[in-house]
């Protein structure tokens, strides 16, 4: 009589084995790539130009009437944002949408010694590509 050798366990469960590791590296690289993705993101929407570049376009009664109301952020912003103690830069664009159509906010600022001056601050309007200006005429820091 031929004896059988009885496999590893490893040869018995090597997909399970090799499955359930290639699952959890994804969704170890997802969750990692999810949450740069969020904190960039925190970062954008905590930042004091685009509580004010939001504030400027919510409150327009220029954009309130082309877009409608309510108004609100509409996906991934785009551009960069970066701050070194009480200096820094940002240039970004923030998508925007009502119930009339979309547009997108357009800031560029620095920030000097603490204060952040505007440089362009204006809302485009998708369908017309219309610019309208969001500064203040002679007062464009914040």
């Amino acid at each position: 009589m031929e004896e059988q050798r009885q496999k590893s366990w490893f040869s018995r469960n090597w997909g399970w084995v090799l499955g359930g590791g290639c699952l959890t590296l994804i969704i170890i690289v997802v969750l990692f790539f999810g949450s740069i993705i969020f904190g960039v993101s925190k970062m954008f929407t905590s930042s004091t130009p685009y509580k004010y570049a939001m504030e400027q376009a919510f409150t327009n009664e220029e954009v309130i009437a082309i877009l409608g109301e309510p108004i609100e952020s509409d996906g991934i912003m785009q551009g960069n944002i970066s701050l070194n103690g009480d200096d820094g830069e940002a240039d970004f664009r923030i998508p925007i949408k009502g119930p009339n159509g979309e547009a997108r906010i357009v800031v560029v600022a620095y920030k000097d010694y603490g204060e952040w001056v505007y440089e362009k601050l204006y809302v485009q309007i998708k369908e017309t590509k219309e610019a309208i200006n969001l500064l203040d005429k002679g007062l464009e820091g914040n």
